[in-house]
């Protein structure tokens, strides 16, 4: 242990002392009923300004009581579907056996292994906060796929596997945000930002590229600090690894890893040319858009549960991992085994989230903060700084982007565009703050997937293990985010093609 890590290991050890993290979700339920129904005693009510048929409307919002006999009524009625309708919990069963069958299999550890082999070592750092970052192109993928196997790379490379999920997670979460292409939250960030803007500059509308610029220098430089925050303040405090502690199967001989790498690049190749017909041919079943996004996009969980189910059961047999049909069910049951403590954790995080959302707390605190922040009178520097703060701070009881920005749009685009801040300008700082708290915030319902990944390797990792993992990045990415997008104001740089800084009537 390193004295400047001193403080993340009282840290850790304090936050540990706390109960088991489904126990602080169950309690955090109850606490909410209570707050819940004294805000409706108390008559808290907040106003909002929406649009309806074109006409700027304005919109009462009070708390809706979680104790009163409708409330009980609705958590009951509820119960059930909260769970089943949890978000992360689909997509973290269905993605795992997939990955459960070529990680027990024996094709990733050869396929990490002779990466890691072929790569210089001081590369692995910076190359998995990028390839979390990158993440966001598959929309929240990346907390099923990306931890589980940088934690299997850093393993095989004799480093601590809890290094690895922290390095990825913080680029999966910290830098959500940013990418070098354009995400699917581009379009829908724009969107928001044109309704919002619309009330001041009923013409006005934000391009989808409008920060891509911005974001794909964000890309590297994040890439750049989380490496900085792994190697000098995460990774010195982790152990590393026991000799044979590492879980995965056994290598096979070398002659039949070649043979089953050859069965599963090849099938690789075909499931790519499917795939691709599947997105490119009209009428196919993954061309066109979806509910939100494109059709590949929203089946990519499914598409991944083929992929590496396939490749693993090509592998398998090649290799001769895989002898027969119970071989590769047995290899899915042992994936759903370890994810016993995942469901139970998922099942108390589902009811506190869905109280939060239906008692409307969330948003109305984050209303409020906005109005807050407009009565201060700030400069325009001033403004976009003091927006990037707020967001860090409503990002950690209200975490989902889209929802948050919806409540923020209509209220900080509109007063911005008053201060010369275009709305281009106020989607950026705003997608630096949600960003950057991401990792810390207990209303990321995906984290609870990091923990259980973590819990792999050290059982009696708490919430106290997840925050000291978590909190160095948040605390270095925010003021250097932050600060590169003052940097690139000064400078009068545009945020993208059709980003520009100021608005002028």
């Amino acid at each position: 242990m390193t004295e400047r890590s001193g403080w993340l290991d009282r840290l850790e050890a304090a936050g540990n002392r706390f109960p088991d993290p489904a126990t602080l979700f169950l309690a955090g339920t109850g606490a909410l009923m209570l707050i819940s129904q004294l805000a409706v005693w108390l008559g808290w009510q907040v106003e909002r300004l929406v649009q309806r048929d074109g006409q700027p409307v304005v919109e009462t919002i009070t708390p809706v009581s979680l104790l009163d006999s409708d409330g009980i009524w609705w958590l009951l009625s509820t119960l059930v579907d909260n769970f089943v309708g949890f978000p992360p919990l689909g997509l973290v069963l269905v993605g795992l056996l997939g990955i459960g069958v070529a990680e027990r299999s024996g094709l990733l550890p050869v396929v990490l292994r002779r990466l890691l082999e072929a790569s210089p070592a001081k590369l692995l750092v910076p190359a998995t906060v990028l390839v979390g970052v990158l993440s966001s192109l598959a929309l929240d993928a990346g907390y099923v796929v990306l931890p589980p196997l940088a934690a299997a790379l850093f393993l095989a490379a004799g480093r601590s596997p809890l290094a690895g999920i922290a390095a990825v997670t913080a680029g999966v979460t910290c830098g959500f945000s940013a990418n070098l292409f354009i995400t699917g939250l581009d379009p829908l960030l724009a969107g928001l930002s044109t309704a919002g803007a619309a009330l001041m500059d009923p013409g006005y509308r934000v391009a989808i590229s409008a920060n891509w610029l911005f974001m794909a220098v964000s890309t590297l430089v994040l890439t750049a600090v989380g490496t900085a925050v792994t190697l000098w303040l995460v990774e010195p405090r982790l152990a590393r690894p026991r000799p044979g502690f590492e879980s995965l199967p056994a290598a096979a001989e070398h002659g039949a890893e070649d043979r089953g790498l050859r069965f599963a690049g090849l099938t690789l190749l075909a499931l790519g040319m499917v795939v691709l017909l599947a997105v490119l041919v009209p009428g196919a079943p993954l061309a066109g858009l979806g509910e939100h996004f494109p059709r590949w996009m929203e089946a990519l969980v499914p598409l991944l549960l083929v992929v590496f189910l396939s490749l693993g059961l090509a592998y398998g047999m090649g290799a001769g991992t895989i002898r027969n049909d119970r071989d590769s069910v047995a290899m899915m049951g042992e994936t759903m085994r370890t994810m016993g403590p995942y469901i139970v954790l998922a099942f108390f995080a589902a009811q506190f989230i869905a109280c939060f959302s239906h008692s409307r707390l969330g948003e109305m605190l984050a209303i409020a903060g906005g109005g807050w922040l407009a009565s201060l009178a700030l400069p325009a520097t001033g403004l976009v700084l003091a927006f990037i703060a707020l967001v860090m701070v409503a990002n950690l009881i209200m975490g989902s982007a889209s929802a948050k920005y919806a409540f923020f749009a209509p209220v900080f685009v509109p007063m911005f565009m008053q201060a010369g801040i275009s709305p281009e300008l106020t989607q950026a700082a705003y997608r630096v703050g949600d960003s950057v708290t991401n990792g810390i915030t207990p209303f990321n319902p995906y984290l609870v997937i990091i923990l259980a990944f973590i819990q792999r390797y050290r059982p009696d990792a708490g919430i106290g293990t997840l925050v000291a993992l978590m909190l160095p990045y948040t605390l270095v990415f925010a003021p250097v985010w932050a600060l590169l997008l003052g940097v690139w104001v000064m400078a009068g740089w545009p945020l993208g093609p059709g980003g520009p800084l100021s608005y002028a009537p």
